[in-house]
């Protein structure tokens, strides 16, 4: 990249430790590594009541919108409940302005019990994020809980078939970030080639 994205990792699990967040932090390994500086956002850290009633006007609340307004790339990761993306994560995103991912690149990852969840990212998650009018939003990752496994220090780590899956994610995210992303991939003609016929 030719300029550094600025980007914002958001944790929507309810819990401290999960595969979702292992998912994150795999991301944020990876982006780190290729020099990203990164920024994380823990919606469960937010004040309850703030979320629940909505006050844009809390400290936190304040500070989490800015963090988001700030990002140019997001990463989001849910766990999967019942075919949706996480409560914490949806009151989250209700707070957000209308126009609060405009212009932003997203990568939505998530995690849940069955393969039959994996749609909730297309159908659940993914037009949320497009009527918060979100610039470009990547193909999403979804594992399993088998295919995340918990080390005996209890951290989560992805298998060899989603952390190939991860890397290729990030490689399209830092892509598509690049300012110069949107240029196609033919070469500019100058007029002077340019031969028409009639």
């Amino acid at each position: 990249m030719t300029t550094q994205a600025s980007v914002l990792l958001i944790a929507g699990s309810p819990s401290e430790q999960s595969r979702s967040s292992g998912l994150l932090d795999w991301v944020s390994q990876r982006l780190t590594q290729r020099g990203q500086t990164v920024d994380r956002l823990h919606i469960r850290e937010l004040p309850a009541a703030a979320l629940l009633l909505a006050d844009w006007k809390h400290p936190a609340v304040i500070h989490a919108i800015e963090q988001v307004a700030r990002a140019t790339v997001i990463v989001v990761a849910t766990p999967v409940y019942k075919a949706a993306y996480s409560g914490v994560l949806k009151v989250f995103l209700d707070l957000l302005p209308q126009t609060a991912l405009k212009g932003k690149t997203l990568l939505p990852l998530a995690t849940g019990g069955s393969p039959h969840h994996m749609l909730a990212l297309d159908y659940a998650l993914r037009p949320v994020l497009q009527s918060l009018a979100a610039r470009h939003i990547l193909p999403g990752v979804y594992a399993t809980d088998s295919q995340v496994s918990q080390s005996s220090g209890g951290a989560y780590q992805p298998g060899a078939d989603i952390s190939t899956r991860l890397d290729d994610a990030v490689a399209a995210l830092i892509f598509e970030s690049s300012p110069t992303s949107a240029t196609t991939g033919f070469e500019p003609v100058p007029f002077s080639r340019v031969r028409c016929s009639v």
